[in-house]
């Protein structure tokens, strides 16, 4: 995935950027980067490489080395950013959340023939915010630039750009997958993907741009350049998974959705007799954890961590490339509570099921421990479809996924056919996917959010919402 952060104020912004782009360390390990616009100096740029030291360490000299009262940054998962671009647009700083599916598609069709190049990375390459701005730059404005390119790409993109005179324009994706928020503090404007970062600065909510807006700050005020459209699809994983507890989109509370969800798992589990001689429930840490208090809270059973994921030094579970290195990271984190584990039936809630590599490491690691049995909870429906329009995932095939596996290896290929019925627990092919992956994994039970129970805990209008990954639909 990946986040950004921009202030554009009176006076020098360095320590509300940093601050405001550490805040979204949780969406990216791979890039940190800065872009800072000072008076006398003009653009500056700093990007660093956080695979093995998070954004706060790599970023903690900046305060010596760039000064100035307008800034942008972002945390990525994907190429080096922000860029500093000199065009017929003027002089300007980049960075983008989201991916560009048809780059070759559109280096043929608008750049083959224009006499320019782009610096190729490994592999050849091209960095997908240079190409972003290529496209940008094919207009005569900015507004009309980001809503060509919006327009052209296959994917997602919201933009954030530091012009050479510190104005900051804001865009948020042509239907709104990703937030955009804008708070107004004393001396001018922060604009976040996470609007808990500049409220921890002092600012105060003041807009949240719709799905296309474009909007250009400056210390003084906000001008909207491009009216928001009708359509809406923001990513409903925004708050099962990636989405910080404490940022809300929409309207919703990330926190607040997690324990309803876990609630409306429950009901679904007293409702057909699944809970009995349950010890304990807990969560599978972290984002696990609130759904797991709303369903301990509604199921009356207690709540208590079996485990605890040891964080001073190993912070992010995916930060190693290679999987298997990943999966014994993530099983060395976990710390086993004796008295919590041994001879106790345990249903633990995770996020999401989406290979099921590591959590079949936990659960192992649960039985070695001594626990009697290991019930597991999705906090979502089966995950079907490879996102085509965020990279919040390292799955490069839908054969990834642990649902497509499984019914490949029930059905064949013509179990693909069935989809919605494999996702349903009340069908035929629905229980027997559930009964597959527990028999490979070794759970005692299995069972999944339904799609309607994940809408229902957002509470947001079903036609604002994407649920691609689970149900296929655009």
């Amino acid at each position: 995935m990946g986040g950004f952060f921009g202030v554009t104020s009176k006076q020098d912004c360095m320590l509300d950027v940093f601050f405001g782009v550490d805040y979204h360390s949780h969406l990216g390990t791979r890039r940190g980067g800065l872009a800072v616009y000072d008076k006398e100096i003009g653009l500056q740029r700093k990007i660093h490489n956080i695979e093995n030291a998070p954004f706060r360490t790599k970023f903690e000299k900046i305060f010596n080395e760039l000064q100035g009262t307008s800034a942008i940054g972002c945390i990525s998962d994907t190429d080096p950013q922000p860029l500093l671009i000199r065009s017929n647009l003027g002089t300007y700083a980049i960075c983008m959340i989201g991916i560009i599916n048809n780059a070759q598609e559109l280096i043929d069709k608008y750049l083959s023939f224009s006499g320019g190049h782009f610096d190729a990375m490994t592999g050849g390459n091209v960095n997908q915010t240079e190409l972003l701005a290529a496209l940008i730059d094919q207009k005569s404005d900015f507004t009309d630039g980001i809503s060509f390119a919006q327009k052209s790409i296959e994917g997602t993109a919201s933009i954030l750009i530091l012009k050479d005179d510190g104005t900051i324009i804001a865009a948020r994706d042509k239907v709104g997958r990703l937030p955009v928020s804008v708070g107004k503090g004393e001396n001018g404007f922060a604009v976040s993907f996470e609007d808990f970062a500049y409220q921890k600065l002092g600012y105060e909510d003041y807009k949240e741009l719709g799905p296309g807006e474009i909007v250009e700050i400056t210390p003084e005020k906000l001008t909207v350049l491009k009216q928001p459209g009708k359509k809406m699809r923001i990513c409903s994983f925004l708050w099962t998974y990636y989405g910080y507890p404490t940022s809300t989109y929409e309207g919703v509370n990330v926190e607040a959705m997690r324990y309803r969800n876990g609630i409306i798992m429950a009901e679904n589990d007293s409702n057909n007799k699944y809970i009995k001689d349950i010890d304990y429930v807990g969560g599978v840490p972290d984002s696990g954890t609130p759904h797991a208090i709303g369903y301990a809270n509604k199921s009356g059973i207690h709540f208590a961590r079996a485990f605890i994921k040891y964080t001073p030094t190993w912070s992010r579970s995916f930060m190693p490339v290679n999987q298997s290195d990943r999966n014994k990271i993530a099983k060395m984190k976990q710390i086993p509570v004796f008295e919590l584990i041994k001879n106790k039936n345990l249903l633990f809630v995770d996020d999401s099921i989406v290979r099921g590599t590591q959590l079949r490491e936990t659960v192992e690691f649960l039985y070695e421990n001594g626990a009697s049995s290991v019930h597991m909870r999705s906090a979502c429906p089966p995950i079907m479809y490879g996102c085509k329009y965020l990279n919040f995932s390292r799955a490069t095939s839908e054969m990834e996924l642990i649902a497509r596996r499984i019914i490949l290896e029930n059905e064949g290929e013509e179990g693909f056919k069935h989809i919605d019925e494999y996702s349903d627990a009340n069908t035929e092919r629905g229980k027997a996917l559930r009964r597959l992956i527990c028999e490979k994994f070794n759970f005692a039970s299995l069972e999944f959010q339904s799609l309607e129970g994940v809408i229902k805990a957002i509470g947001l209008d079903p036609e604002m919402l994407c649920t691609y990954c689970w149900n296929g639909k655009e």
